[in-house]
């Protein structure tokens, strides 16, 4: 069975940034299930996965457009200092917007925090191994939800 749209997929992966410095991986960890078709997964690693079946072995390169995207300077801005109250604020810091977007504290200054929305993996290019490990027809439930439910998903 190959990898199409509204089928189950487990893969193990490792991810590594353009200086071959590892991000990410699976290894030693149950496969990543996904839901394909669903946008549950960067585009270019659907469009890559696409029509692989389990046994294979693959490389992505990924540019930022087919990842987390280009980094948008709007998406940068400085708060006053106080609008954090009287918590300890460092550089590196992250926090979950009422959205559910990660922001990251770039800068801290007595007066002003600087803030940054873009994704951590915004503006890099994305280097994957991947192994698909499975691939099954998704369950109606999964279909109904857009994500995948037992192994590697809720239940």
């Amino acid at each position: 069975m190959n990898i199409t749209k509204h089928k189950v997929a487990a893969i193990h992966y490792t991810l590594r940034d353009s200086n071959g410095t590892v991000l990410d991986s699976s290894e030693g960890q149950e496969p990543l299930y996904y839901l394909h078709g669903e946008n549950n997964l960067i585009p270019g690693m659907e469009e890559g996965l696409e029509g692989h079946a389990a046994g294979d072995k693959l490389h992505l390169d990924i540019t930022p457009e087919k990842g987390y995207g280009l980094r948008d300077p709007q998406l940068v801005e400085e708060v006053p200092r106080r609008s954090f109250g009287s918590q300890t604020i460092d550089v590196g810091m992250q926090f979950e917007a009422n959205d559910g977007q990660i922001i990251t504290v770039t800068d801290v200054k007595p007066d002003v925090i600087t803030v940054d929305a873009n994704h951590p993996l915004a503006d890099q290019h994305l280097h994957f191994d991947i192994e698909v490990v499975d691939v099954r027809d998704a369950s109606p439930d999964e279909l109904a939800h857009g994500h995948v439910h037992g192994p590697g998903g809720h239940h």
